[in-house]
Formats: structure tokens, C-alpha cells, sequence
């Protein structure tokens, strides 16, 4: 069986037309505590105003749109920060004459300010 051996690597876009056409979506948050907390906020809300429907009546669903706030969007976009905020720091993006890599970041160098 043979193997083989793929790098992760992107090509960047070509032209001013695709940069525009592709913002760098970041949904991460300061701290990994805060972006929990933040979840936290968000599920309650959608959860609370759903179990409280039987309680307080319908009007206990207008709470679920807060949600939204919370998350930045949706629970998927909350999902999709965490992951940004969990990674922050730690991987970073080197292109090199067109050809884009991932790789871990130095903590050392960021610490000291050196490249």
C-alpha cells in the first residue's frame, strides 16, 4: 500500500477582485474563558426561553433572538470562534513565492518581539 505525503497548502488568490470577494471571517474571542461564557449566555437563553414556554407563555420565545447577540451570529458561529480562540496564537501562516503553509508558532519570538 503506498502512502502519500500531502502538505497543507493554499494558493492565494490572484487580483484585488478576490481578496474583496473573500473577507477573513474571525468570530474568536480575548480569552477562551470569555468565549465559554459567552456560550453559556447564549444557550441559556435559547433553552430558558423554550423550557419557559409551558410556564410564562409564549412570549418567554422573545429571548431567543438575544441569543443571537451572544453568539456572534449563530451556534455555529459561536462553535467556529472557539475553535479560532482556542487556536489563537498557537498556528500561523507562512506564504512563500505563492504557496501558503500552516505551521505552529514560534511562542518564544512572539514573546520577545522578534520575527
Amino acid at each position: 500500500m503506498d502512502t502519500v505525503n500531502v502538505a497543507n497548502t493554499v494558493k492565494p488568490a490572484q487580483g484585488a477582485k478576490a481578496q474583496a470577494a473573500a473577507p477573513e471571517m474571525n468570530f474568536a474571542s480575548k480569552s477562551v474563558p470569555r468565549h465559554l461564557a459567552r456560550g453559556a449566555i447564549g444557550f441559556g437563553l435559547i433553552i430558558g426561553s423554550i423550557a419557559l414556554v409551558p410556564v410564562a407563555g409564549p412570549a418567554t420565545l422573545l429571548a431567543a433572538p438575544l441569543a443571537l447577540i451572544a453568539f456572534r451570529g449563530c451556534p455555529t458561529c459561536w462553535m467556529v470562534g472557539l475553535a479560532q480562540t482556542i487556536s489563537l496564537g498557537r498556528l500561523e501562516r507562512q506564504c512563500v513565492d505563492g504557496v501558503c503553509t500552516l505551521t505552529k508558532a514560534h511562542t518564544a519570538a512572539k514573546a520577545t518581539g522578534s520575527p
